[in-house]
């Protein structure tokens, strides 16, 4: 373990013109505040209330840049992480004090951007200077509102809403959130894409004191994991970072809250009471038990509270006299906090790749060693390796002899034989229990007793009597008939091509499986025709496959008879008397074909085996390209649905293809969204007209990214409301 050291507490004034000059004051090296409260005479003369107050913290950041917070505040921390230290960032303070200013910034300038997207930026920039390391970033953004979790990236197309709610769960590794998604991302783009998604997605609500207030804690996750490529040490380092932004306190007299937003007032309230409470636990060294568990947020941060992190609080207060108490109290907080300690320490752990290789190679050399003891123990020659496939063969044929009743035992050789030979016991039950219901299907029809609605189906289709006889099968070598739809029998036209004909624009959308055969038919019809190009491909290699794999048992069947018929051979040859010629044994010419036989069989064997593999190979592939090809005419299907049936007659105009328009784009009217070669122009523009530099492209390339998928989603829902009404 690491050793301990203090959290660091950091103070940020909030800039007004109302500044309380003479209650607030600062020290000469900016690591102390100083508050004066004037004396109220109204309780007399006598008056023993406290006035003054003296607090030293880590540093005071008063006009402070967010460029010389961050260096202050995070640089440290974030540089550590990628050392393999774990790291806790948080934002502290009352409402409307900028708390969400300081962490996330404003997303629509880059210079006022916040902790949150300069850590993501310096972590890729310290990816850069590592060549010598393989490092992987993956992001999570949680939030807790109203003492419940939610996934503030479930949105994602390939994430979606969580069936079970998020739990916090505790192992030997620590307390994670079960079901929180976590995503990968290569580039800097990609998580400043993911930031802002998770951001559009937070709840927020006005009141007196603030416009736009955060009515729940987030926490926004960076995880690194670092790999060296030039050691060959099987260690590897991980680490996270967790950058909180707490909901601000608020005096409800203050904020004038009521109704929904009195609610979570209440929720937000007493969860930081609960963290302060946490908090002052940990600061008492006599305390043995500390009350994590009382709410989500402590839960959750229980690893960030005085665990393996390095910890950092910023308190975010106001510099105006009316708001002094709420400072006061912020700054008591911070006070406690500085009394907490943590023991950071790196994560290391062990890849298992790399250690089954090492542990491959020690396996070599005691093996080695093992077959000199053998030698100077006088023993028989003992193979330790694993079995190959004749050798496996072999077993399955004795172990079928065995059961047959024609092998009374099997000779054991080694544990590793012993393993085979109860492996290919299971491998012929399964395989006996496949040959017996491959017979009974090509005799009967089998359907589950218990599946009324099969039965029913069968036999509405004619396909089954009432008793549950096949029809035409009276003899078991008929086929049975059915009942062709009436969309497939010859000479009769579609109804539903028919009807996309005649009302271009139904009052009601017709059903999806019927506007799906008319969409496979017309629009989609090059990708449906590769579609089933590809699919029959799969089809054909996977009977060859099967035809394959049938010579293979063929060859082994008959691998297994010649055997036999050689071991009968040997056992006579012996009755009857071995001769030899100057040392080697003389055998007949029946026997010498079988054993030539046997090798050609052998290399038959190994020759289909190799095509098997094979062509597993390329079923795989084509799988593959299969499954693609399902999942693009699905998401074309869905744009070429909604264009058609949900946006109005006198836009359809625009999605035609001579139009500007892509598709799955609704018209430019109606959707703030650059087609592809605006999009272009405004990249190139981007990258020359930026004032703050290149160091800056990424940051709004994903800002307009998620811009332009929020007002997507916003006027499509907006339109099927309208056809709706």
């Amino acid at each position: 373990m690491g050793t301990r050291k203090k959290v660091h507490a950091f103070v940020r004034v909030k800039p007004t013109d109302d500044f309380a000059h003479e209650m607030i004051k600062y020290g000469d090296d900016n690591k102390s505040i100083d508050i004066h409260l004037k004396k109220d005479l109204q309780r007399g003369v006598v008056n023993n209330k406290q006035t003054d107050w003296s607090f030293k913290l880590d540093g005071v950041l008063h006009n402070a840049s967010q460029d010389l917070v961050y260096e202050t505040v995070a640089k440290d921390v974030v540089a550590q992480a990628l050392d393999g230290y774990n790291g806790t960032i948080m934002c502290y303070g009352q409402t409307g004090a900028g708390k969400t200013y300081t962490m996330t910034g404003a997303t629509e300038n880059y210079k006022h951007r916040g902790i949150l997207p300069r850590a993501l930026q310096q972590v890729f920039r310290m990816i850069e200077e590592r060549p010598t390391h393989a490092i992987t970033v993956r992001v999570s953004y949680l939030e807790i509102y109203n003492e419940s979790l939610f996934d503030l990236l479930s949105t994602l197309p390939y994430v979606g809403p969580s069936v079970t709610p998020l739990t916090i769960v505790e192992n030997p590794q620590g307390v994670f959130v079960k079901g929180l998604s976590v995503h990968l991302t290569g580039q800097e783009e990609d998580a400043f894409s993911l930031l802002f998604e998770g951001e559009t997605n937070r709840i927020i609500a006005s009141h007196t004191m603030n416009k736009n207030s955060s009515r729940s804690h987030c926490i926004f996750t960076i995880y690194v994991e670092a790999h060296s490529r030039t050691l060959s040490d099987e260690k590897y380092i991980t680490s996270k970072i967790n950058l909180v932004d707490l909901a601000g306190s608020e005096r409800l007299g203050k904020s004038g809250s009521e109704g929904r937003v009195l609610k979570e007032a209440t929720y937000i309230n007493k969860s930081l009471s609960f963290l302060e409470q946490a908090i002052i636990a940990l600061g008492d060294q006599k305390r043995d038990h500390i009350p994590f568990r009382q709410c989500k947020l402590t839960h959750a941060l229980k690893d960030s509270l005085g665990g393996n992190c390095n910890m950092v609080l910023l308190t975010n207060i106001y510099g105006e006299a009316a708001q002094l108490e709420e400072t006061l109290s912020s700054l008591r907080f911070a006070s406690r906090m500085k009394l907490v300690t943590t023991e950071p320490a790196i994560n290391e752990k062990y890849d298992a790749e790399r250690m089954v290789k090492n542990l491959e190679k020690e396996l070599v050399l005691l093996k080695q060693e093992l077959a000199i003891h053998d030698s100077l123990a006088n023993r028989t020659l003992v193979n330790y390796d694993p079995m190959d496939e004749i050798q496996i063969a072999e077993i399955n044929s004795q172990v079928r002899r065995y059961l047959e009743g024609t092998l009374d035992e099997i000779d054991i050789i080694n544990l590793r034989q012993i393993q085979e030979v109860f492996s290919q016991f299971r491998v012929v039950l399964s395989q006996q229990e496949q040959e017996v219901e491959s017979t009974l299907r090509r005799k009967y029809t089998l359907i589950d007793k218990n599946d009324f609605a099969a039965i029913s189906a069968v036999q509405k289709a004619g396909l089954v009597d009432v008793d549950g006889h096949l029809v035409g099968e009276s003899d078991g070598q008929g086929f049975g008939l059915g009942v062709i739809p009436y969309s497939t029998k010859p000479g009769k036209k579609s109804k539903s091509k028919k009807m996309f004909k005649e009302q271009l624009r139904p009052s009601t959308p017709p059903p999806k499986p019927v506007a799906f055969e008319d969409f496979k038919n017309e629009r989609g019809s090059e990708i449906n025709r590769i579609f089933k190009e590809n699919k029959s491909i799969l089809n054909e290699r996977r009977k060859r496959a099967s035809e394959t794999t049938q010579r293979i048992n063929a060859i082994k069947r008959e691998m297994d008879m010649t055997k036999e018929a050689l071991n009968f051979q040997k056992s006579l040859r012996e009755k009857q008397g071995e001769y030899e010629n100057k040392g080697l044994m003389i055998i007949d010419e029946e026997e010498f074909l079988m054993i030539l036989k046997l090798k050609d069989l052998k290399k038959q064997y190994r020759a289909e085996y190799q095509d098997l593999r094979d062509l597993r190979a390329e079923i795989q592939y084509c799988q593959h390209l299969v499954d693609q090809c399902r999942h693009r005419l699905l998401t074309e299907f869905d744009i070429w649905y909604n264009e058609s049936f949900f946006i109005p007659e006198d836009m359809q105009v625009s999605l035609k293809p001579a139009s500007g328009i892509r598709p799955g784009m609704v018209p430019i009217s109606r959707l703030v969204a650059l087609g592809e070669d605006d999009q272009d122009k405004f990249s190139q523009l981007q990258q020359m007209m930026l004032p703050e530099g290149p160091d800056s492209i990424s940051f709004y390339n994903a800002k307009v990214k998620t811009e332009q998928k929020r007002n997507y989603l916003k006027t499509m829902m907006g339109l099927q409301q309208g056809h709706r009404k």
